[in-house]
């Protein structure tokens, strides 16, 4: 990234990043508030990401032509990448785990300071597959996030927020590590996670430039990234569900991403606006023994390697609010099949003074086949609705999630409904619980 570059992205990183994470219709939600600068963003040297590229392919020519799971290539990762952070002044965390009859690892880093009870975690899986070297699936996103992590380092960086930064093991035979350290996580310490990124293939060599949808505030900020340096993006959709934000996203705890792409076949809009060649594969060496040091594309890596420490210096700086009054409904409420009516679901807030914050926090937790179908909105006392959620083509089932909403223009106490509509057929479920929080 060129110096003009890096001075245009450091005015839109002062954009606002207030409390919590947003919710999924800015457009039906009160005026943002008040904007808090963040600390200037680093460019990110491609030529430091591309080195740890290198010793990752080393690494595998000399163990077998991998780093999968259960082989040595990868504990050699695992040392290589705890080496550079423990001398960079993190504090590193190894985690084993089992999976197919051989140990695995996890490894976890924490940048000291920041607020311990509002952590913004990053993480790419570290494993390749038997085939080959895995230097693009995912040494990229792996090499990024460590070159990021020691530019916070060498930055000095105080954040807001607490910097957590996870390399996950066995992510091949079904994201297996990331699933272990979210299942044995305490409750207590996962509802301090306020984020979570995820980077897997980010140097494609027919390269995409894909953003997660899931949050929409971690998802505004790769995208103002990518607005400032000119280049589109698209919604990704190849890797939902099969990548490590799963397991967080799962959790109830807000998710986002970059992707350079896969198998899928580059269209020819996507090739005349990216570049590139259409009619052929993101990544033709994908799972395979060709996916080497020589199958990057080191203008993907650059920028999003780029769009990653901006995220991580603009979220991490991002206010903790501390949590108010909250109020909770468990009673079921079943969601018709469509075309059937929207339901709801009432709480009543009292002994709050003033109106609502402009981070009022929505806990949803839905049961349903189709989570996709649903159509969610916040109903204030006033009748004023703020939609939550729009229909989607998520098929996975059960929604457990929080929304933040700018309901500062509401007073707080009174009658406040969870409303849900199913709009497509075959499908079935129930509200299990919601909660506000003040």
């Amino acid at each position: 990234m060129s110096l003009s570059v890096s001075r245009r992205l450091a005015a839109v990183a002062a954009i606002a990043v207030t409390g919590l994470f947003a919710a999924s219709s800015p457009a039906a939600l009160a005026a943002p508030a008040a904007v808090t600068a963040a600390p200037t963003p680093p460019d990110i040297p491609v030529a430091n990401v591309k080195a740890h590229l290198a010793q990752l392919q080393t690494i595998a020519t000399n163990n077998g032509g991998n780093r999968a799971h259960g082989k040595p290539g990868y504990k050699a990762s695992i040392d290589y990448v705890k080496a550079k952070l423990d001398a960079a002044g993190f504090t590193t965390t190894l985690q084993t785990f089992t999976s197919s009859g051989a140990t695995g690892y996890n490894l976890i880093a924490d940048w000291p300071g920041g607020d311990p009870n509002s952590v913004l975690m990053t993480g790419a899986h570290l494993d390749s597959v038997n085939a080959g070297p895995g230097i693009n699936d995912n040494g990229s996103g792996s090499a990024g996030i460590l070159e990021t992590a020691l530019a916070v380092s060498r930055s000095g960086l105080q954040p807001t927020k607490h910097l957590r930064f996870g390399w996950w093991g066995a992510e091949e035979l079904g994201m297996v590590g990331s699933k272990y350290y979210i299942n044995n996580l305490p409750a207590a310490e996962k509802a301090k996670i306020s984020g979570y990124l995820n980077f897997d293939m980010i140097g494609s060599p027919n390269p995409g430039y894909f953003v997660y949808d899931d949050d929409p505030t971690i998802e505004q900020t790769f995208k103002t990234f990518f607005a400032g340096i000119s280049v589109p993006t698209e919604i990704e959709t190849e890797g939902d569900g099969r990548s490590d934000h799963a397991p967080f996203k799962n959790a109830g705890i807000p998710v986002g991403g970059l992707f350079s792409g896969a198998d899928y076949t580059k269209t020819a809009a996507q090739a005349q606006k990216w570049g590139g060649t259409s009619g052929q594969a993101f990544d033709r060496c994908y799972h395979a023994s060709c996916d080497t040091s020589a199958n990057i594309n080191d203008t993907a890596l650059d920028r999003n390697s780029d769009a990653i420490a901006y995220s991580i210096w603009t979220l991490g700086a991002a206010t903790t609010v501390p949590p108010g009054p909250s109020f909770e409904n468990t009673a079921d409420v079943s969601i018709p099949d469509s075309p059937a009516a929207a339901v709801t679901s009432p709480i009543t807030a009292s002994g709050v003074t003033g109106n609502a914050p402009a981070t009022t926090k929505v806990d949803v937790n839905i049961v349903h086949t189709y989570r996709g179908d649903l159509v969610i909105d916040l109903i204030a006392p006033d009748g004023t609705a703020y939609r939550l959620k729009n229909s989607s083509s998520d098929s996975a089932d059960n929604l457990v999630t929080t929304y933040t909403v700018n309901a500062s223009s509401e007073v707080a106490n009174g009658v406040w409904k969870l409303q849900v509509k199913d709009v497509a057929a075959q499908d079935v479920g129930y509200i299990n619980s919601w909660k506000i929080t003040f």
